[in-house]
């Protein structure tokens, strides 16, 4: 009877690790939170990417949804906090005022201002300008406990229907985009903390739009003091999809002072209509993604599927990737977001349709992994039925974990789904990120965490700085004089955690 008995508990031992082993893969992928409406919607505009806060919670936006509906029975938008394992709170639903002067549709992400507080933008409300019915936009500050202040009213003369996610400049103001209004086809501002607006750039002012057209992405800024973008449209007049009766897009780079000079026109075979923004990689590099353009085999051959591209900050451009490529679309197509660059050095993106799951035409859209090189490798394609339509960029938490969200499915509160929140679990650690990540020495500088209560030393490519370690998931610190463009160190009782790309020391 005991040898019946340790052979079975054997068998058993046996039969668990092999059903371990089966399921692993499997859990790779977890749905966390999912939208029902009264707590937000993605439903139809889900553009916007999470960001992680100074205190080790993620924040984001969605376009609909919330507790008014003076805009509309979907809802207005909220503004929420998620923690890293998926308890969601709402902070605040947007048209709280009448007239919805207070905004409404924040179709962009948050950016975290050096006094705590988040900034952001909304795609109408505000109730100013010839935008109907409810306004033209706003910029806005929120508190942590969800105190809002509306900070701009657009009004068209000076831009409408703001898109991409502000940018906080090294010199302490937000700069970011609308995607029409001004002279014709969208601008670029500079806004101050305080809410003081100045128009930089007007595209199409020209006329003829070879400057750009339509700038939907946000803003990056160079460690040469520009900002690097793009516009949807414009650049070469004539291009072959169905939005680029303006061109087929720009790639561009704008000096605080408001100077624009156009780097790249695509031409549909590199790729057209890029309306995710750029990120800069650890070789120096900007990398993103078109919506449209190169292979035709995800539709009726008119829009095309879409490019993953790289360019020099002086160009030229070079396509790495071509979705579609494979008979069936299984590596997706109509990549609407941007990339992140992960700690193993390989950039990170969604692709809104395509991919294995079925449901959908061509499939319910993907989540991809690409090295620099364009050696791209499919990570999860959505099922129809469950949350899919995947059109934010990802974050990389600074406990390793990528964090995203889809447009439609969850709830049934909502048309098509409300959408959600996921996690995507790539076996990559614990790392450190600066804020900024490029500086000069003596320049102040954020270095966000995960356990970093007890942290012994901080150091920029070997060389000490002094710092303070404000909580568990901050820490200040300066550039110490003597310091070398390289990996930022934290040494705390857990380990040592590394900076997920090198600080660019500037001279």
């Amino acid at each position: 009877m005991h040898r019946f008995n340790r052979a079975f508990m054997i068998l058993v031992v046996l039969l668990f690790i092999l059903l371990a082993a089966m399921t692993a893969p499997a859990q790779t992928f977890r749905n966390l939170v999912y939208f029902d409406g009264s707590n937000g919607s993605n439903s139809g505009y889900g553009y916007a990417g999470l960001v992680q806060g100074t205190d080790g919670y993620l924040y984001g936006t969605t376009p609909e949804g919330g507790a008014n509906d003076g805009c509309g029975a979907a809802g207005c938008g909220t503004v929420f906090r998620i923690t890293p394992g998926g308890v969601l709170t709402t902070l605040y639903s947007f048209c709280g005022q009448s007239g919805c002067v207070d905004g409404l549709n924040p179709f962009s992400g948050l950016v975290e201002g050096a006094d705590g507080d988040f900034y952001g933008t909304t795609n109408s409300g505000g109730g100013l300008g010839n935008c109907a019915p409810d306004g033209c936009g706003t910029v806005f500050k929120i508190t942590r406990n969800g105190d809002l202040t509306t900070l701009h009213k657009f009004d068209g003369d000076d831009g409408a229907w703001p898109w991409g996610a502000l940018i906080r400049g090294s010199d302490g103001n937000f700069y970011g985009t609308t995607v029409i209004g001004g002279p014709s086809c969208g601008t670029v501002f500079k806004i101050t903390p305080d809410g003081t607006l100045t128009t930089l750039y007007g595209f199409c002012a020209n006329g003829d739009c070879t400057d750009g057209a339509n700038p939907g992405g946000g803003l990056i800024e160079g460690e040469d003091g520009s900002f690097y973008g793009v516009t949807s449209q414009g650049g070469i007049t004539t291009c072959l999809h169905a939005k680029g009766s303006l061109g087929c897009g720009t790639v561009f780079r704008i000096t605080p002072s408001g100077t624009l000079t156009t780097i790249h026109k695509f031409n549909f075979t590199d790729g057209a209509g890029p309306s995710g923004g750029l990120v800069q990689g650890s070789d120096g590099a900007y990398y993103g993604t078109t919506e449209l353009g190169a292979n035709k085999g995800c539709d009726d051959g008119f829009s095309s599927c879409g490019t993953v591209f790289k360019i020099t900050p002086g160009g030229p451009l070079t396509t790495l990737y071509r979705f579609c490529s494979e008979a069936d679309c299984a590596d997706g197509y109509w990549p609407l977001a941007g990339l992140v660059q992960g700690t193993d050095g390989q950039l990170y993106g969604t692709a809104y349709r395509g991919g294995t799951g079925f449901g959908c035409t061509l499939g319910c859209g993907t989540v991809f992994r690409i090295t620099t090189a364009g050696a791209l490798t499919t990570l999860y394609s959505f099922p129809y039925g469950g949350p899919y339509g995947p059109a934010a960029p990802l974050i990389q938490d600074t406990n390793g974990i990528f964090y995203g969200t889809t447009i439609y499915g969850g709830s049934q509160n909502c048309n098509s789904g409300c959408g959600e929140i996921f996690a995507l679990f790539e076996s990559l650690g614990p790392f450190v990120k600066t804020e900024p990540v490029f500086g000069r020495a003596g320049g102040q500088v954020r270095i966000l965490g995960t356990d970093l209560t007890g942290a012994m030393s901080v150091t920029f490519n070997g060389t000490g700085a002094t710092f303070t370690v404000v909580s568990p998931s901050l820490i200040t610190t300066t550039v110490p004089a003597g310091a070398t463009t390289g990996t930022v160190q934290v040494v705390t009782p857990g380990g040592t955690l590394s900076s997920n790309i090198p600080f660019r020391v500037i001279q």
